[in-house]
């Protein structure tokens, strides 16, 4: 009985921490930008702007989907709410120089970082890719979306202006 309760009461609580939307900040490690010079996640930001943190391989399918189709709607997206994408690749040094070639062929406008080593997909927790995060203007990680399907890429603008509007974000 003892036991049903505290793990009833452990529940409880993390019913009222999860939906918070409170996943900390931008944890530190070094990734490469593609002409190989070293920069520290910390260094991340967008003057008090939304943030949009993907992690992503050129092996990975549905990451290029993604990328594709939050490409497509880029231009727009920043000049209504100024938001930032980050597209961080997890390719190691054997394949990371695909992606370049990919980045030039796909003309992705977003800014996009090597994590060879995976410091900093280790340091967010990410288990799968894509794994897309977005952050406040001060820094804070108030969402995260594992996974993708087609349509996916609205829920999280949708998400971007509510957070512009200072409203409550959906998971």
């Amino acid at each position: 009985m003892k036991r049903l309760i505290l793990a009833l009461i452990v529940l409880v609580s993390f019913s009222f921490v999860l939906p918070s939307g409170d996943y900390g900040t931008i944890p530190p490690a070094t990734v490469k930008k593609l002409d190989g010079s070293k920069v520290s996640t910390t260094s991340f930001s967008n003057n008090g702007k939304p943030m949009i943190i993907s992690f992503w391989a050129t092996w990975c399918k549905p990451c290029k989907k993604e990328l594709d189709a939050v490409h497509e709607n880029y231009e727009e997206w920043v000049k209504e709410t100024g938001v930032k994408l980050i597209a961080i690749s997890i390719d190691d040094v054997r394949s990371s120089s695909k992606v370049v070639t990919d980045v030039k062929s796909k003309g992705w406008e977003f800014e996009v970082y090597l994590d060879e080593n995976s410091d900093f997909k280790r340091a967010m927790s990410v288990n799968n890719i894509p794994h897309t995060f977005l952050v406040d203007g001060k820094g804070k990680i108030v969402w995260s979306h594992n996974s993708y399907t087609e349509g996916d890429e609205e829920k999280l603008y949708e998400n971007v202006k509510k957070l512009v509007n200072g409203e409550t974000l959906s998971h």
